[in-house]
């Protein structure tokens, strides 16, 4: 037994939930065996020193999240928590996920193109219309516009988490702006960097092509095929939690970073200011919600986006990805439709599953929700990053009581899911191994084929014994390495 192992038994525990890196015994899975070796040989001191030069780089280059507190004068940039023990997923593995993210994110943009023109598949009484018409991301603007090659999710973020058996489940879709891109390609970077022969040794299938990938979605949206697309990312600005992502993307993929304020309407075109006079742009990979793209056909007190933006659109003048409405299916309570919609769309059973979700507009179901609160995830349909949750088995008997009255007033706002036993993974802590709930964000990227990043981004929850991984709540994130073979 190794020493590392040895230190561990005291301490570690493996039985509880599904953990990546051990067996209940303590034994090492087979192909985190290079990983452990490392890590289980390297000195305090030595591992120290590995943190404090990760620490450094994140600090030089800039790699931050913001933070917003409600107790907080001042909002908070922080450098991202970064865990240096890489999640390992064996070929097989991803394969799995690679073909039912594949799946999935197929389907779903069927379902978008569906039910901005016929709505067969609410005329087929698959999903309710009234989950579609009061949904708070339906744009009654996108009916009847035909977007360029069919492609509403160019960039899509699938969240994935285990169960205690290790099977692998999706927890939310994200289809509008998904982030974590910059987190992955630079914790890639600094974990080939600083732990370069362990990664060389290792076999991990490579994301350095994947940015070219995301480059040629946008280039394919460019109307009229248009050979040398101008494109820009369109920001809120500095003040946004995920900056240092746009700026990041737009970098490394050779596109401008704009703010509304850099773009003109002018003759049902978008332009770009800029030193040379006007140029007219043909791709925008937006980064701000469809209430502030246009203030001429949404919110008209918004500064961030461009005031005609949507008469360009539909003149089929500029794309934008992805495109305005998109969040009609990644709302969550749509989520539950999912596999149906696999089957109605793809005509195929769903490779990756649901987490059991309950529709509180169903009497029956909310019913049983509301006797079974303190067992259960309550989560608001239109929010996202760890917002308007209530965790039933961690909750205080005043948070279940209000969750109770709430859900009674507005039931079309909640859904409710099992609480599930969310998989563990191994973080380094002082020096010394620690079990940390994690998922994973699998990215696709859609244009002429779709690409999945190899191993995606695992999000973790720094904080002992959380289930809340995302950025905005302080979770932390690791690099995720998809074995060759």
């Amino acid at each position: 037994m190794s020493t590392a192992k040895q230190s561990q038994s005291h301490y570690y525990d493996a039985q509880s939930f599904y953990d990546e890196m051990y067996e209940k015994d303590l034994s090492v899975r087979p192909h985190y065996e290079s990983v452990h070796r490392l890590f289980g040989r390297m000195k305090h001191s030595e591992l120290s020193m590995r943190q404090n030069a990760l620490n450094q780089r994140m600090l030089e280059e800039g790699i931050t999240f913001t933070l917003y507190s409600p107790n907080q004068s001042e909002p908070l940039e922080r450098t991202i928590p970064f865990d240096y023990i890489p999640r390992v997923i064996p070929k097989h593995e991803w394969e799995a996920v690679d073909r039912g993210v594949r799946q999935r994110t197929k389907a779903l943009n069927m379902f978008v193109r569906d039910i901005y023109h016929e709505q067969r598949i609410v005329a087929d009484g698959i999903i309710p219309r009234r989950m579609i018409v009061s949904n708070t991301y339906f744009r009654p603007e996108m009916c009847g516009l035909d977007v360029p090659g069919g492609v509403y999710i160019t960039a899509s973020g699938i969240d994935l988490i285990r169960d205690e058996k290790g099977r692998y489940f999706v927890l939310e879709d994200n289809l509008r702006s998904p982030s974590g891109f910059s987190y992955l390609f630079k914790g890639r970077t600094l974990m080939s960097e600083l732990f370069h022969d362990l990664y060389l040794s290792s076999s991990v299938q490579s994301i350095d092509r994947s940015l070219n990938y995301f480059l040629s979605s946008l280039r394919a949206l460019a109307p009229n095929g248009k050979r040398d697309p101008l494109i820009v990312l369109l920001t809120p600005g500095a003040y946004n939690s995920a900056y240092y992502e746009h700026t990041f993307l737009a970098q490394q993929m050779g596109i401008h970073l704009v703010e509304g304020r850099d773009l003109v309407y002018k003759d049902h075109k978008i332009y770009l200011r800029d030193l040379r006079g006007l140029r007219q742009v043909d791709v925008i990979y937006r980064r701000i919600d469809d209430d502030f793209l246009d203030p001429l056909s949404f919110h008209p007190d918004s500064l961030l986006g461009v005031p005609g933006l949507m008469n360009a659109y539909r003149a089929g003048n500029v794309a934008i990805a992805n495109a305005p409405g998109t969040g009609v299916a990644d709302d969550k309570a749509v989520y539950a439709y999912v596999p149906d919609m696999i089957r109605y769309y793809l005509g195929e059973e769903p490779i990756l599953h649901n987490v059991p979700t309950y529709i509180l507009s169903r009497k029956a179901e909310r019913d049983y929700v509301l006797e079974h609160l303190e067992q259960l995830v309550v989560k608001e349909t239109s929010l996202s990053g760890g917002y308007g949750m209530l965790i039933g088995p961690a909750a205080s008997a005043k948070e279940i009581k209000e969750f109770a009255e709430a859900i009674k007033r507005d039931p079309d706002r909640y859904i409710a899911q099992t609480t599930m036993k969310l998989s563990r993974a191994p973080v380094m802590i002082d020096g010394s191994m620690s079990p940390r709930h994690i998922d994973l964000r699998a990215f696709a990227l859609m244009g002429e084929e779709t690409h999945v990043i190899p191993g995606g981004l695992t999000r973790v929850a720094m904080k002992e014994g959380s289930l809340v991984v995302n950025s905005s709540q302080g979770g932390g994130v690791k690099d995720t390495w998809v074995l060759s073979r």
